[in-house]
């Protein structure tokens, strides 16, 4: 989310840097409007500095041959990505408010191209010479000038940014890339940047750089790419880096803009971490759900065949012959194996209608948040909104983590997957309100198309199911865990359209807070 105000940031600093100059400066888009102009520039005109800011050339200077070049100067500096000198003598006219007409001479005037990371033009800087700027001297302010703007960069400049030869040899280095390395500038300059590498990228730079000089294949400039960088005490991080390049006459010069990622690697770590969790939970729970069911299901058959083989033996009791009583020892065993069979089965469901779990105080905002990020993958293609609404006062469960994120995980993708087939607007509410008892309700709200009456009656039993592929277990599992939890859930389905899944948890009280701290 930062990245946009540090690219705004960059370029407020290089038009504040050009505007401040006291020599003569242009600074241009790529379609020739007016970013900034210098003191220099201004004075030399007769126009104040909002008379140039935004205008094109065509609006501020007179027609003629001064123009022209200048027009051309630039394009070819646009399109060649080179600087470009003009040698033509001309002189470039404007006619201030007062109506008086000043101009500037373009002798020795240079454009040049100031390229952004991906190599493309990102602006476009004319530089003339004012009265008693002549020859070398006004040569050498100017790439004075050029130094000062490029320091300043290197100092301000977010990402890291380091600027080699076609050697691989660094020539500068950005305050943050001294950060991000441990290295100073005077440590690395004239050093071949492989230092900055572990192995095998260090071993593979230089080869690297002779292959594009010799083919001109890109392979990573103006593309970037995710590397890993070496710093000064031998740690190593990852990083997504940015070549561009820079050509001054027969030299190259590359560019290398870089991100640090170790941040966001470990974000996404831990939120496949947290989603092994929750994955792992959803199935214990539903092979739970599942086998209390069918315990339930088939306790009834055994019970039934266990009262057919007491009748058998009863039956058996009444006859004679040799076989009987090894007939009757075989009933026996039989029904006696059909009554164990029948209380394992009912221990099974015992266990798993316990519903043990690990409860702790946990931050039922934090809980959300979590699980929110999980569930809330790929929102946006589905053109969903999503609205919080959380009271304050609901701030502390008594909960099973995991489980309680399972609910939520369970409850938000099923409003997500009912709106996804819905007319728009999508709005997904999520919100938390503090109750009598101590007690926090819990709500997702959707605005799909509701719930026919017949179905939300029996929409928390098992294997009942809206969904083409569903098993019904998810919802099942939600209620067995809410209370589990001492709470309960339902549905809403209200007149204005769409449904409401409420659940409750318990909460702490003022004074149980207060033994928490």
């Amino acid at each position: 989310m930062s990245q946009p105000s540090q690219s705004a940031t960059s370029s407020e600093d290089v038009t504040a840097i050009i505007a401040a100059s006291a020599h003569a400066q242009l600074l241009l888009g790529p379609d020739l409007r007016i970013a900034t102009a210098s003191d220099g520039y201004c004075g030399a005109l007769g126009l104040a500095r909002s008379a140039l800011v935004g205008r094109t050339l065509d609006e501020v200077f007179a027609p003629g041959p001064g123009l022209d070049i200048l027009k051309s100067s630039l394009e070819t500096a646009r399109k060649t990505r080179l600087p470009h000198r003009n040698d033509s003598p001309g002189r470039l006219l404007a006619q201030s408010a007062t109506g008086s007409v000043a101009g500037l001479s373009l002798a020795e005037a240079v454009s040049s191209p100031v390229l952004a990371s991906d190599g493309e033009v990102r602006w476009l800087l004319h530089g003339a010479a004012l009265p008693g700027e002549v020859g070398r001297t006004h040569l050498a302010q100017a790439l004075e000038a050029a130094e000062a703007r490029l320091r300043s960069v290197l100092q301000t400049v977010p990402d890291a940014m380091i600027i080699i030869d076609e050697r691989g040899r660094i020539e500068s280095l950005s305050t943050t890339a001294e950060r991000l390395f441990g290295f100073s500038t005077g440590e690395v300059v004239g050093r071949n940047i492989s230092m900055l590498m572990p192995s095998p990228y260090r071993e593979q730079h230089d080869v690297y750089i002779e292959r594009y000089l010799s083919t001109r294949e890109r392979r990573i400039i103006g593309i970037g790419r995710i590397v890993v960088g070496q710093r000064k005490d031998g740690t190593t991080f990852p990083m997504h880096l940015t070549v561009g390049e820079l050509q001054a006459g027969e030299r190259h010069h590359f560019t290398g803009f870089i991100r640090d990622l170790t941040d966001q690697q470990m974000t996404e770590s831990r939120l496949k971490e947290l989603q092994s969790e929750v994955t792992h939970m959803s199935r214990y729970t539903a092979l739970g759900e599942m086998a209390s069911t069918l315990a339930h299901e088939i306790n009834q058959p055994l019970t039934a065949i266990s009262n057919y083989l007491k009748g058998s033996q009863r039956l058996i009791d009444r006859l004679d012959g040799e076989p009987v009583p090894q007939l009757r020892d075989a009933v026996g065993k039989a029904a006696e194996q059909a009554l164990r069979a029948g209380q394992i089965i009912r221990r099974l469901r015992e266990f798993v209608s316990r519903g043990e779990s690990e409860r702790r105080i946990e931050s039922l905002p934090k809980l959300i948040e979590d699980a929110s990020t999980l569930a809330l993958v790929g929102i946006k293609e589905a053109g969903i909104e999503v609205r919080f609404r959380l009271d304050s006062r609901a701030d502390q469960v008594l909960a099973d983590r995991i489980q309680i994120q399972q609910v939520l995980v369970n409850l938000i993708r099923n409003s997500i997957e009912v709106m996804a087939d819905s007319e728009p607007p999508r709005t997904l509410e999520i919100a938390t309100a503090a109750g009598p008892d101590d007690m926090v309700e819990v709500s997702v709200a959707d605005t799909g198309g509701g719930l026919a009456p017949e179905i939300a009656q029996n929409l928390f039993q098992p294997f009942m199911t809206t969904k083409r592929k569903g098993m019904g277990l998810g919802l099942s599992i939600c209620r067995t865990i809410v209370e589990a939890h001492g709470g309960k859930i339902w549905v809403d389905t209200p007149a204005s359209g769409g449904t409401v899944f409420r659940f409750t948890l318990r909460g702490l009280g003022r004074q149980e807070a207060g033994h928490g701290r």
